[in-house]
């Protein structure tokens, strides 16, 4: 089912540089980034003694420019997120303390790459982990308001010490041993692309939040149970919120009442033009537009049957239950 091949090894310490890299591998997932890999690579060039992309056989000029910055460049084929990552954790002999994963369209303050040069050589071997804090720019704007700032993510820890919660959407890294400590300054995710490309991805997103959200009622295959002793306390209440309390409100109006919290309670309208488009497409019409594709799936399961949704879930969407979470 999958390929994968080496396309460039060539290492970071080929390239000029002002201050000593740490020991710190950074892993970069892309397909067709050439608009963001620049400026993300050009960000932890000088702070990670080795970078890989791992890319989907991107069609644009990703991988060269990958190259140009002195990133070694592997390509395997995709079904998920989580289980490209996993397999990069699993597969790439990292020999570096830490891992960072960053995507293409993030990059780290200068502020917090000071604070990982200084303070990761020195945390205590109990500290496995590093939560970082998410900094959202949209069409320009900080999105400030609306519970969206801090979202906090297990993004930086030791070799050997994480692994990739396996699910189809909204995956985090887990901690195997240790404890995890909590940076105080930002990365931030800064996509460059328009709102069509914005809303195409979301569209394909909600399809695989969709598949998550149908196996905890249908029993598609094994729930990753691991965020139940995950360190991270916020991704932890997040969930709980989404399987426990979210999930049991009627379809469609919970679009609705999580738009109005996220716009009202949580005080979204204070991001402005901008933040009215981004609360609305990610808080309203994201989950009614789940909601609706959870709705087909109850009617196609109940005239075709599971075994004839998981074949309709693998040609229509290219999602094969027999790939994806482990």
């Amino acid at each position: 089912m999958f390929s994968a091949r080496m396309v460039i090894d060539s290492p970071i310490s080929q390239v000029s540089s002002t201050e000593s890299a740490i020991s710190l591998t950074v892993i970069v997932l892309t397909f067709n980034e050439e608009l963001h890999i620049a400026r993300c690579l050009a960000n932890v060039q000088n702070l990670a003694e080795r970078i890989i992309v791992v890319d989907s056989f991107s069609t644009d000029r990703t991988t060269q420019i990958a190259a140009q910055f002195g990133a070694e460049v592997v390509q395997r084929s995709f079904a998920n997120q989580a289980d490209q990552l996993q397999w990069a954790l699993d597969t790439l002999q990292l020999t570096s303390d830490w891992i960072l994963r960053i995507d293409a369209d993030e990059y780290l303050e200068d502020v917090l790459k000071q604070e990982i040069r200084s303070r990761v050589p020195k945390l205590p071997e109990a500290v496995a982990g590093v939560n970082l804090k998410r900094k959202v720019i949209f069409r320009g704007k900080w999105i400030r308001w609306g519970g969206i700032y801090p979202s906090i993510f297990l993004r930086l820890w030791r070799t050997g010490a994480g692994r990739v919660e396996q699910r189809w959407m909204d995956e985090h890294t887990l901690l195997t041993r240790g404890e995890s400590v909590t940076f105080h300054a930002d990365f931030v995710d800064h996509n460059l692309q328009d709102i069509t490309w914005w809303t195409e991805k979301h569209n394909r997103f909600t399809t695989r939040q969709m598949v998550d959200l149908v196996n905890i009622e249908y029993g598609l295959f094994p729930v990753d149970r691991g965020m139940e002793a995950a360190t991270n306390t916020q991704a932890k209440f997040k969930r709980f919120l989404r399987n426990k309390v979210f999930r049991r409100a009627p379809l469609y109006l919970r679009g609705l009442l999580y738009f109005a919290q996220r716009y009202v309670l949580r005080l979204g309208f204070l991001d402005g033009r901008e933040g009215f488009v981004f609360h609305f497409l990610q808080g309203c019409w994201n989950w009614i537009l789940i909601d609706a594709k959870i709705d087909e799936a109850h009617r196609f399961i109940k005239v075709h049957g599971i075994g004839a949704f998981k074949a309709h879930l693998r040609e229509r969407h290219g999602i094969d239950l027999g790939v994806g979470p482990r």
